[in-house]
């Protein structure tokens, strides 16, 4: 079921991901640069069944490699060390992300070919929309 997210995926709508950024603590300098970055992601799965997601921006790149169902550690973009675990139901791969008792999260499905992410945040909701690239 993973194998529809794989592909590169370039960004074509942001909605709110300012105040999502806001919402997880990040700096007024690293939101006005991660808000207004246009990133590609990446998604590949190897044969055993690791899911690499890559995030490649101008300004930085990041890695996650994961497995479903399986917890692992995440150092974020702003630096931020995380708990995850990654989920598939109903075709939404959901990722739980805690650390120092907050917690976020990203629910990644492909729907007529967009790649959506929605990031919630406590009451905070962030909806970026991938195309093909």
């Amino acid at each position: 079921m993973a194998e529809k997210f794989v592909g590169t995926w370039k960004l074509v709508e942001s909605e709110n991901f300012d105040e999502y950024l806001k919402a997880l603590g990040v700096g007024f300098a690293l939101r006005q640069i991660a808000s207004r970055a246009k990133p590609n992601q990446v998604v590949t799965l190897d044969a055993d069944g690791t899911i690499t997601i890559k995030t490649l921006t101008t300004f930085k790149n990041t890695e996650i490699k994961f497995k479903l169902n399986e917890e692992f550690e995440q150092i974020t973009g702003d630096d931020r060390k995380t708990k995850n675990l990654v989920t598939l139901d109903n075709g939404v791969m959901i990722q739980r992300q805690t650390w120092d008792d907050k917690e976020t999260t990203m629910e990644r499905e492909v729907v007529d070919d967009k790649f959506i992410v929605r990031c919630k945040a406590g009451d905070v909701l962030s909806v970026r929309t991938y195309a093909r690239a």
